[in-house]
C-alpha cells in the first residue's frame, strides 16, 4: 500500500502514491510570477553582460548586479518578512535556485549568499543577531560568504586549524587562520567563520563583519570555470570578534556546517536545472539552424537521440528535486504544527530528508555535466569556440560535482546515513532485507500482472529494483558490519542503485500525476521519458549491483544473489529509439526544452 514518506530513505521500502508528490505543474500563480521575475532579471542583467561578468575587468559589475537582485527581493526568498525578506516556502526557494541556475557564474554568487551565507544566521542566530544582520542580507545591502574550507581541511571540515582565542577582558575572540575557496569573499561585508576555541574537539561558528579588521585576502583565484564569481583565500590575523557574535553554542559549528550543507545540497540539485534546460534549448536551436548535406542536423537520428536523452535526464532530475523539496516542506510544516520553533523545524525538516538532499546533489550535477558535454558535441567545432555559449557552460558545469561535498563523499554519506538510521531503528530496512533473502531461496511467483493501468508494469519493475538494493545492501551490511564504511567502492555501488531508484520512481510518479491532470494523449512525451529513464536505470542498477556482489561474496552465496539479481532486473524491452525520436521531434518543433 502506498503511504507518504515522513523520513528520508523510506522510498526504498515504501510505495509512494503519485498524488503524494509535488510536481512542477502545480506551482501557483504567485510562484510562477516570482520565477518569471527571476527569468526577466537574468534576461536583462546577466545575459547581456555574460562576457563582461566572466572577464571580471570591472570589479563593480557583479556587486551592482547583486544589489539589483536584492532590490527585486530575490535574495530574501526564504527570509521571514519581519527580517526584511519575502517569507516564501522551501519549494519556492528551490524554484528560484532552479531559474537562477541559467545565470552561469552569478548562480554561484547567488547561491553562496542566499544559502551558506545567510541561512546559518536565520537558523542558528539569536533574535538580536537576526534583527541586526538578516535585513541587510535579504535586501542585498550586505553580501555574505562562508569560511569553512582550509588548505588541509576540505572534506574533513572538522579538522580545521583556525583558532579563536578569548581576549583578556573577555569581550572579544581573536581569530587567526586561513580559509580558501571562499565564494563572494572579494566583495563580502559579512563572513560566517568556523574556528576552534582552545583545544576543543569541534568547531565553533562566528559572525564576522569585514569592518572588524584583521582580515586580508589573496588575489582572485584563476579558475577553470565560474570565472565571474569572486573566489579568494581569506586570512584572519588577530581579527577581533565580539563575544556576542558567536553563532549558536560553543562547539556547535560542525553541526551547523553539516546541516547547512544538507540544505546547500538539495538547493544545488535544483540550482543546476536552469542551466540544464538552457543548454538543451541552445542545442535544439543550433541543431535546427545548422545545415549539413542540405538539411538541418536536427533531422539526423544521432542528433535526435542526444537531444531526447538530454531532455529525459533533465525531466527525471526536476521530478526528484521538487519531490524532495516538497517532502522537506511538508515535514517542516508538520513540525511547526506540533509547536516546534520555525527555525528548528526548518533544520529538522531538511535533516529528515538529508539522504534525498545528497541524491539530488549527485544526480543533478552529473546530469548537468552530461548535458553540457552533449551540447558541445551537437555544436561540433563551434562548441569549442569561446564565441558560442557551450564552451563557457562546459567549464562552469564542472564545479558542481565538487562543491557542497564531492559527489564521492555524498554517495558514501547517503548510504552511511541510511545504515545509521536503520541501526537506530528510525527506518526499518533490515526486516524487508530479510524478506528478500527468504524470497531468493523460494520458488519464484509467476502470477500475471494487470498491465491495463498506466505504469502498472513499470511499478512492478520498481518494486523489484528496490529488492535489488535490499538484497545487496542488506547482505553487505550483515557481512561487513562496522567495516562497511571502509569499503568505499561498495558504498558507491549501493549509492548508485539508490540514486537510480529514486530518479526513475520520481519520473514515473511525476508523469502519472501529470496524466491525472492533463490526460494520457497530452503527456505522451513525458510517458516516453519516464519509460526511457526506467529502462536505462535497470541496466545501471544491474551493473552496480553485480560489481558489489562480486566484491564481497563467493561460491553458492554469490550464485544465489546473481540469480536474484537476474530475477529482479527483468523488465520490458522498449523501443527506445522510436521513443527518443518522438520526444526529439516534439522539441525540435517547439525549438526549446518544453517540459
Amino acid at each position: 500500500m502506498a503511504t507518504k514518506s515522513t523520513q528520508g530513505g523510506e522510498f526504498l521500502i515504501k510505495e509512494t502514491d503519485a498524488q503524494d508528490i509535488f510536481i512542477p505543474a502545480e506551482f501557483t500563480e504567485e510562484q510562477r510570477m516570482m520565477a518569471q521575475a527571476c527569468q526577466d532579471f537574468i534576461d536583462t542583467e546577466i545575459t547581456p553582460n555574460i562576457y563582461e561578468i566572466d572577464s571580471m575587468k570591472d570589479p563593480e559589475l557583479v556587486p551592482t548586479i547583486f544589489k539589483k537582485a536584492g532590490d527585486l527581493g530575490l535574495l530574501g526568498i526564504t527570509v521571514p518578512e519581519e527580517y526584511g525578506g519575502m517569507g516564501m516556502s522551501f519549494n519556492t526557494s528551490m524554484l528560484i535556485a532552479d531559474i537562477i541556475g541559467a545565470a552561469g557564474s552569478f548562480s554561484t554568487t547567488y547561491g553562496a549568499h542566499t544559502g551558506i551565507g545567510t541561512l546559518p544566521i536565520l537558523y542558528y542566530g539569536t533574535e538580536d543577531q537576526k534583527k541586526k544582520y538578516l535585513p541587510k542580507l535579504a535586501t542585498g545591502e550586505w553580501a555574505a560568504c562562508y569560511c569553512l574550507t582550509e588548505p588541509d581541511a576540505g572534506s574533513d571540515a572538522n579538522s580545521g586549524k583556525t583558532k579563536a582565542t578569548l581576549s583578556e577582558d573577555g569581550k572579544t575572540y581573536l581569530l587567526n587562520g586561513q580559509k580558501m575557496w571562499i565564494s563572494n569573499a572579494g566583495f563580502a561585508d559579512l563572513f560566517i567563520v568556523f574556528a576552534k576555541i582552545e583545544d576543543d574537539k569541534n568547531l565553533t561558528a562566528f559572525i564576522v563583519e569585514k569592518s572588524f579588521g584583521g582580515i586580508t585576502m589573496n588575489e582572485e583565484e584563476k579558475k577553470m570555470g565560474i570565472k565571474g564569481s569572486s573566489t579568494r583565500q581569506v586570512f584572519f590575523n588577530d581579527c577581533p570578534v565580539p563575544v556576542e557574535n558567536m553563532l549558536s553554542d560553543r562547539q556547535n559549528g560542525f553541526k551547523i556546517a553539516v546541516n547547512i550543507l544538507n540544505i546547500g545540497r538539495v538547493k544545488l540539485g535544483a540550482g543546476v536545472l536552469g542551466g540544464v534546460r538552457t543548454v538543451t534549448s541552445h542545442a535544439i536551436n543550433y541543431a535546427n539552424e545548422r545545415k549539413q548535406f542540405g538539411v538541418s542536423i536536427s533531422s539526423f537520428g544521432a542528433i535526435k537521440s542526444k537531444l531526447a536523452e538530454m531532455a529525459t535526464k533533465a525531466y527525471a532530475s526536476e521530478a526528484l528535486c521538487y519531490r524532495a523539496g516538497q517532502d522537506i516542506e511538508d515535514k517542516i510544516n508538520s513540525l511547526e504544527a506540533e509547536g516546534m520553533d520555525p527555525s528548528e523545524a526548518k533544520l529538522k525538516g531538511v535533516e529528515a530528508f538529508a539522504i534525498e538532499c545528497a541524491i539530488a546533489k549527485v544526480q543533478c550535477s552529473e546530469v548537468l555535466d552530461y548535458v553540457v558535454d552533449q551540447g558541445v558535441q551537437i555544436y561540433g567545432g563551434m562548441g569549442y569556440s569561446a564565441d558560442a555559449p557551450m564552451e563557457r557552460a562546459y567549464r562552469d558545469a564542472r564545479i558542481s560535482r565538487i562543491y557542497e561535498g564531492t559527489n564521492e563523499i555524498n554517495r558514501m554519506l547517503m548510504v552511511g546515513m541510511l545504515l545509521k538510521r536503520a541501526m537506530k531503528g528510525d527506518i526499518n530496512i533490515f526486516d524487508p532485507a530479510m524478506a528478500v533473502s527468504k524470497e531468493l531461496i523460494s520458488v519464484p511467483s509467476f502470477e500475471t500482472i494487470d498491465t491495463s493501468e498506466l505504469f502498472a508494469a513499470e511499478k512492478e519493475v520498481l518494486k523489484k529494483l528496490k529488492k535489488v538494493f535490499l538484497m545487496v545492501g542488506g547482505k553487505a551490511a550483515m557481512t561487513l558490519q562496522d567495516k562497511i564504511e571502509d569499503e568505499q567502492e561498495i558504498m558507491m555501488n549501493l549509492a548508485d542503485v539508490m540514486i537510480e531508484i529514486y530518479a526513475s520512481e520520481s519520473a514515473i510518479l511525476r508523469t502519472e500525476k501529470l496524466v491525472s491532470m492533463k490526460g494520457e494523449e497530452a503527456c505522451k512525451n513525458q510517458i516516453a521519458m519516464a519509460q526511457i529513464y526506467l529502462s536505462e536505470a535497470v541496466d545501471k542498477i544491474n551493473v552496480s549491483a553485480k560489481e558489489a556482489i562480486g566484491s564481497f561474496t563467493k561460491g553458492d552465496e554469490q550464485k544465489v544473489m546473481l540469480m536474484g539479481l537476474k530475477r529482479f532486473t527483468k523488465s520490458e524491452l522498449y523501443n527506445t529509439k522510436e521513443l527518443r525520436r518522438q520526444i526529439a521531434d516534439y522539441m525540435i518543433d517547439q525549438g526549446k526544452y518544453p517540459f
